[in-house]
């Protein structure tokens, strides 16, 4: 099992969550109002005058058999309108209880 973190910009909570239905990834924790900036060319989403744009951000724990289509998933819906704005992280998760 793996742990996805997702962060992105608010605008793709809804497709976002529609891609998690169809991949059948149901559990998950959101966090609203994240700050933040990419570390290559984003521009930053600090919710302020100057930068108003926020971001959010899940974590979801995905089965190994679905991390691939489910980054790949992500990277494709990154590639439609990258100014927006999101990414994935996995990590191994060692044990659940």
């Amino acid at each position: 099992m793996k742990a996805v973190f997702i962060p992105y910009n608010q605008a793709y909570k809804d497709r976002l969550l529609e891609l998690m239905k169809r991949m059948s990834i149901r559990g998950f924790t959101s966090w609203q109002d994240v700050q933040g900036r990419g570390s290559k060319t984003g521009e930053p989403h600090y919710g302020d005058h100057a930068w108003p744009t926020m971001n959010s951000a899940i974590i979801t724990m995905v089965d190994d058999d679905k991390v691939d289509a489910f980054l790949e998933a992500i990277h494709a819906l990154d590639a439609k309108t990258q100014a927006q704005g999101i990414h994935a992280f996995v990590w191994n998760i060692e044990k659940m209880v």
